[in-house]
């Protein structure tokens, strides 16, 4: 089973959510797809190795065999390549990698060579984990996160801790999943994300329930919200001083706090029972 821990914004407790989670199950691995900051591997203890370099295609255009047509430039919807009456220039921070302009060449003037979005990295121990580290400057960060996404095994349940947001990483990071944690807070800013949260999950058909973190520091608006729309919470998480110190020193309170590893068996066997 796969199962996505997603916010609408960042900071409400979506890594401590899938790490706790994944440190209270057995059989367990962890995909850390938030590329741009990962972080799980903070509270995991682990030795990190390089696993696989992630790249993408990046137009190379033969000047013996480009006559300048301009076919490549007008379809590409990136901007990513400029035909002048001189020269065609491919400008590699726009390029997309999707190869269009390969195939509607006219001249078979452009070659296949390849640009480094970024790489992936792994660790084991009591779970098996898995990170991508987006390169920097690099826009494009979804085929890293595809990347990420197929070190899954079909014999582990998997977690994957989303980047926050609505956008384009958050989509592919969620899409093709069983089930997705959206983790929220209970302030005006919280709910206001979580709604957009929903219309993305909403429109990906995927069932999802809802975490409150840092429950007790806002309004009880969250709760109203779930309740009116009848969407489960299946977890909340006090503000809590133990809780807090234990992530300032990089310690999952699973492991210090026993309780709440039951807490987190329950929420998995809860998402279980809800998935069709």
């Amino acid at each position: 089973m796969k199962i996505a821990v997603a916010s609408g914004k960042g900071g409400t407790g979506k890594t401590t959510v899938a790490v706790n989670l994944a440190l209270s199950l057995n059989n367990i691995q962890l995909l850390d797809c938030d590329v741009e900051e990962p972080d799980c591997q903070h509270f995991l203890g682990l030795d990190l190795e390089d696993d696989e370099v992630v790249e993408s295609f990046l137009p190379l255009i033969s000047e013996e065999k480009c006559d300048l047509c301009g076919k490549c430039a007008e379809l590409c919807a990136w901007n990513a390549i400029v035909v002048t009456p001189q020269k065609a220039l491919v400008f590699s921070e726009l390029c997309s990698g999707c190869a269009l302009c390969k195939h509607v060449c006219p001249r078979e003037a452009i070659l296949e060579g390849g640009k480094v979005l970024g790489k992936i990295q792994g660790g084991r121990n009591n779970v098996e984990f898995y990170q991508g580290v987006l390169a920097i400057g690099e826009p494009f960060s979804s085929p890293v996160i595809r990347a990420v996404k197929k070190k899954s095994k079909e014999n582990k349940n998997t977690i994957i801790d989303a980047p926050p947001g609505n956008g384009c990483p958050a989509v592919t990071a969620v899409e093709d999943t069983d089930f997705c944690i959206l983790v929220t807070e209970p302030t005006p800013f919280g709910l206001h994300d979580l709604k957009f949260s929903i219309r993305m999950i909403n429109e990906l058909e995927i069932p999802y329930a809802v975490i409150i973190n840092r429950a007790g520091i806002g309004d009880n608006k969250v709760e109203k919200y779930c309740d009116r729309e009848e969407i489960p919470i299946l977890m909340t998480i006090p503000y809590d001083r133990k809780i807090a110190h234990l992530y300032s020193q990089g310690i999952p309170f699973v492991k210090e706090m026993s309780r709440w590893k039951d807490k987190f068996v329950a929420l998995y066997d809860k998402i279980t029972e809800m998935i069709p």
